[in-house]
């Protein structure tokens, strides 16, 4: 074998596998497709900061740095991470697109194109944002303006001027409605169904603070606890037009997992006017949109912030039994 293990990816996930398992004394592999560390952290848009404190945040043996912010930005998870593979003496392989894991005997193959590698163990931490999700609808091939995946979006400047719909109302698609909106683009969400949202901090304190501290509680005890406080922070949503779900913020993580919204300022956009809600696309039209419930608008651009699904069954094909229907593994682990 050419090493003990090996991990695809050298993305957070995979550099922290590494170090923990260099840390037992494990010869280690890191496969990259990229030419560096973090690539997809790299091409994240330009405002995006962590939802999860710096303290809660850091990979394990390296806490983040104390001069970061409370919710460190993606240029300062670039650095860290960058600087992490250091100490551990973490040293990728890049430019090394693997394409399919096949199980031969005690050892996995991996097929990277012009080279091979056989270890006993293979982790695949080839993370989400690699998958973006594309919904389709009626009309989209005639419509004449511009439809992005949240993935490829990077600031307003190109949105200048025009009237733009953000699809999708989780973490992404809120945040990247913030961004057009404090820039004085005219911006307005769609959004197809109930949301769950927290805000980012509770009591002057981060919103995992609590999660964690709660752990060992029932989800439907936690929620009910949670419950008062939260719609104190967040207020009403129906009055932005928006639907809360059944089930509460932490039945929503352990049995759909889902993440709830956690709230930087959208809620606060919505209520002044700038960010416009509407329901889910009904269609497109050759110069808009059409909403659920309401008629169709024009929209320069359109920004599908509808999330990523991974599908590793290509990566192993010869696997049966141990992914769903989309391609996620039947075990999470949890």
């Amino acid at each position: 074998p050419d090493a003990d293990a090996i991990i695809v990816g050298a993305g957070p996930a995979g550099l922290a596998c590494a170090a923990a398992m260099r840390e037992r004394g494990l010869r280690v592999l890191i496969l990259e497709k990229a030419a560096t560390v973090a690539s997809v952290w790299r091409g994240h848009y330009d405002r995006l900061h962590l939802h999860t404190d710096r303290g809660h945040s850091g990979l394990p043996g390296m806490p983040m740095p104390r001069g970061y912010p409370r919710y460190p930005s993606r240029a300062q998870v670039v650095e860290y991470l960058e600087n992490y593979a250091a100490p551990f003496d973490l040293q990728p392989v890049f430019d090394c697109a693997m394409r399919t894991v096949r199980r031969e005997g005690t050892n996995w193959h991996i097929d990277a194109g012009h080279r091979q590698f056989v270890a006993p163990v293979v982790v695949i931490a080839t993370g989400w944002a690699d998958f973006p999700h594309r919904p389709t609808w009626p009309g989209a091939d005639d419509y004449r303006g511009r439809i992005m995946h949240s993935r490829d979006y990077r600031n307003p400047a190109s949105c200048a001027g025009k009237r733009v719909l953000v699809v999708g109302f989780g973490n992404s698609g809120g945040e990247i409605a913030l961004d057009l909106a404090e820039a004085g683009v005219d911006v307005t969400l769609a959004v197809r169904g109930p949301v769950q949202i927290l805000p980012r901090e509770l009591l002057g304190m981060p919103i995992l603070t609590w999660a964690i501290a709660q752990t060992r509680l029932p989800a439907r005890v936690a929620d009910f606890i949670n419950a008062p406080a939260i719609r104190l922070a967040v207020g009403s949503l129906k009055k932005l037009g928006l639907k809360t779900p059944a089930k509460g913020p932490r039945r929503m993580i352990e049995e759909d997992h889902r993440v709830p919204l956690l709230d930087v300022g959208t809620l606060a956009r919505i209520r002044d006017g700038s960010i416009v809600v509407r329901g889910g696309i009904k269609r497109f039209t050759p110069d808009g949109v059409a909403f659920v419930g309401s008629p169709a608008e024009p929209f320069d651009d359109v920004i599908l912030a509808t999330g990523f699904r991974p599908d590793l069954r290509a990566l192993l094909p010869d696997v049966g039994g141990v992914f769903d229907e989309r391609g996620m593994p039947l075990a999470t682990g949890q």
